[in-house]
């Protein structure tokens, strides 16, 4: 059902049954390294080039999210992911080891809840039985691709965030055990006219606070709602700036409430500058960190709030500005509605 103008509402209650979550040697020296289904100790992954451990990342997610859960990998319909690197070719490789059908999405840091959202209509629609979805990054193509290579040691501002090298999937069902996602709000494309790729955070802060207003507006709630309204990769800039943006346009968030996966995912004291970032940012925070506090019963509702800045090399080459989307998606163990 769709409320408003970008608001869809499950009434059939598509079911999250299982996860899977995959981090590098960074983020197992983080703040959460036992919120990982998988851990490796180095970057490679034994594959002779990072986009190829990328690759290899996103397949463990999806296939330890298919182990984990009581389904055949047979009786997947279909994957839906995407990620940053060159026109999602990770994402795309893996889906060619996974072997079911696949629809590939861009929409940079924001995909994972794009891949959710889409996901979620399908099943809600009778579409599909079973659907794989999920994003990762690697920090090192990144780096390569959207700024230097590491090797240069390039210095950084403060602004800047740290691309997370992991991969997270969900596995989506019509029935079975596990939190329930109720409903999706469908980003806008946002562009402040901003032009420093060294400060997404700020990018994306109007992106973020455009979806949360929508959401609560279209699905007519309160933001005390939700036990945490979790942001993708804003980061300490970020954040601070959207809660700013949001007080401003009178809605009252607690800042406890409020809280960010790329701050999440690392320690004070982790060279991560404003924090983490990347399309796997908020797939990892969420299908492992916080799914595991809800299925711990710490927390009932949340709203995922992926965030994403769509520049690429050429359009920063061009001195474009940075448009910008946020996605957001409402998960729940149970609903009173």
């Amino acid at each position: 059902m769709l409320s408003g103008h970008r608001t869809w509402i499950f009434e059939n209650k598509p079911v999250i049954i299982s996860t899977g979550t995959v981090g590098g040697p960074f983020e197992a020296n983080g703040n959460v390294p036992k919120s990982f289904d998988i851990l490796h100790d180095d970057l490679w992954l034994q594959q002779d080039s990072f986009e190829k451990a990328q690759q290899k990342m996103m397949e463990e997610a999806c296939q330890h999210a298919v182990k984990n859960s009581p389904i055949q990998k047979e009786q997947v319909e279909f994957f839906i992911g995407g990620d940053l690197t060159n026109q999602i070719t990770p994402t795309t490789f893996a889906a060619k080891t996974i072997g079911v059908p696949y629809f590939g999405l861009f929409n940079a840091c924001a995909t994972s809840m794009e891949a959710l959202a889409l996901s979620a209509f399908i099943i809600n629609s009778r579409g599909a039985n079973y659907i794989l979805n999920g994003t990762s990054s690697h920090n090192a193509a990144a780096e390569r691709q959207f700024r230097y290579p590491t090797e240069y040691g390039g210095q950084k501002p403060p602004t800047a965030q740290w691309t997370v090298t992991g991969a997270g999937c969900s596995l989506l069902a019509q029935e079975g055990d596990g939190p329930i996602v109720t409903s999706a709000t469908i980003g806008k494309v946002v562009d402040m006219g901003l032009t420093d790729a060294f400060n997404m955070g700020g990018a994306m802060a109007p992106a973020a606070v455009d979806t949360i207003i929508a959401h609560l507006q279209e699905r007519d709630v309160d933001p005390s709602y939700y036990d945490l309204i979790i942001t993708g990769d804003l980061g300490k800039i970020g954040r601070k700036v959207s809660l700013d943006l949001l007080q401003e346009k009178g809605i009252a968030i607690n800042p406890d409430q409020y809280v960010d996966c790329g701050v999440t995912l690392y320690r004070e004291d982790q060279p991560v500058l404003s924090g983490g970032s990347g399309a796997a940012c908020s797939s990892v925070g969420v299908y492992g960190h916080f799914l595991k506090q809800m299925k711990q019963n710490k927390i009932k509702r949340i709203l995922s709030v992926a965030t994403g800045a769509l520049h690429s090399p050429l359009s920063v080459q061009q001195k474009a500005t940075i448009p910008c989307i946020a996605h957001a998606v409402s998960i729940e163990m149970g609903s009173d509605e």
